[in-house]
């Protein structure tokens, strides 16, 4: 299989600014060289795992990141060598003229890679403009191919439209394009190997996920781990472990013998990544956060609108990389984490 080009736009550098700014690096010597921005916590689903059925309270526009206050970030973040960039939400695309954040953010120095993560319901009115911006690679959540079964999940008839977005996506040109598909047993767990099936046959790499508890809503997901689920698929398509990365991310990935396909498996819970995280978040109203499975956070925006400079900025974001945790304690505390998925960023 061949590896994939993570250079988003004609400009971008090919490696991270070779300045003498030293790179993030936090006390447990991870660099943090990836940076998930929300740039909304709306979403037009409500998945069960994600959102509360019923929840309204989102945050206010006038508190959201603008975009020239999310370009300062991103810049300070890019100069220190974070090269990855992912635009999360809620949903993203609900973002009014997220293209254009897209495009002033393509040409900041040392940004190599701009992907989105989207539930792919709006993608077929946006995919043209977001490739042409800068948007390379997309990760669409696809928890059932089966049309009930979504809607009870999602809580609306939405399948129809993510198919649609999903071949606009390959129509614009993205790639790779990656399903992200939440295991939850007893819902959907009967549906993994039709979901491979379809996206061996579509170009699609399949990510199977385990859920994660936070919030009332993550804890009620029927948790399942992925290594039962990677046996029977290793058995049943000969996959093979695959030694290349695909994106800078958590998944462990297999795949076909001839190169043709392949299957991540992300396992928080079940074996931890926690030794080789390479990231944080940045919520919609600025706030940092260090890990999905503690509390540890910064919030820039005031730092933002009180007028700090580029070398405060920087400051400021080394002070948060130091309050990183060694790990979540999801296993042991599932119960710490009272925020939900929406709230932090996917």
């Amino acid at each position: 299989m061949e590896n994939p080009v993570y250079l988003s736009h004609p400009g971008a550098l090919a490696s991270t600014s070779s300045s003498a700014v030293p790179p993030l690096v936090d006390r447990f010597g991870r660099r943090v060289s990836y940076l998930r921005l929300s740039v909304t916590d709306k979403c037009d689903l409500r998945c069960t795992y994600c959102m509360p059925k019923g929840f309204s309270g989102f945050a206010e526009p006038e508190s959201w990141l603008r975009f020239d206050e999310i370009q300062r970030v991103v810049a300070a973040f890019a100069r220190m060598g974070t090269a990855r960039l992912r635009l999360t939400g809620g949903e993203p695309l609900l973002r009014k003229n997220l293209p254009e954040l897209v495009r002033q953010l393509a040409p900041l120095p040392g940004l190599q890679d701009i992907s989105l993560s989207t539930n792919a319901t709006q993608l077929h009115k946006h995919a043209r403009q977001l490739y042409a911006a800068g948007v390379r690679r997309i990760n669409v959540s696809l928890d059932s191919l089966d049309k009930a079964c979504m809607e009870k999940i999602t809580g609306r008839d939405s399948l129809a439209h993510i198919m649609a977005g999903l071949q606009a996506g390959k129509q614009a040109g993205f790639h790779p394009i990656k399903l992200n598909m939440v295991l939850m047993r007893g819902v959907n767990d009967h549906e993994v190997m039709r979901m491979a099936e379809f996206c061996f046959k579509e170009g699609f790499i399949l990510r199977l996920i385990e859920a994660m508890p936070m919030g009332e809503t993550g804890r009620n997901s029927q948790y399942m781990e992925v290594q039962a689920l990677r046996e029977q698929l290793v058995d049943k398509f000969g996959l093979v472990p695959l030694a290349e990365e695909l994106g800078g991310g958590p998944a462990r990935y297999w795949g076909l013998p001839d190169g043709s396909g392949s299957i991540g498996f992300i396992s928080p819970i079940s074996q931890h990544f926690c030794a080789s995280c390479n990231r944080v978040r940045l919520s919609v109203d600025g706030t940092l956060y260090m890990c999905l499975g503690q509390d540890e956070k910064l919030a820039l925006r005031p730092h933002l609108r009180a007028g700090i400079d580029d070398a405060g900025l920087d400051a400021l974001i080394r002070q948060a990389i130091e309050l990183k945790p060694e790990r979540h304690e999801f296993a042991t505390q599932p119960h710490k984490i009272i925020r939900f998925m929406s709230q932090t960023g996917g």
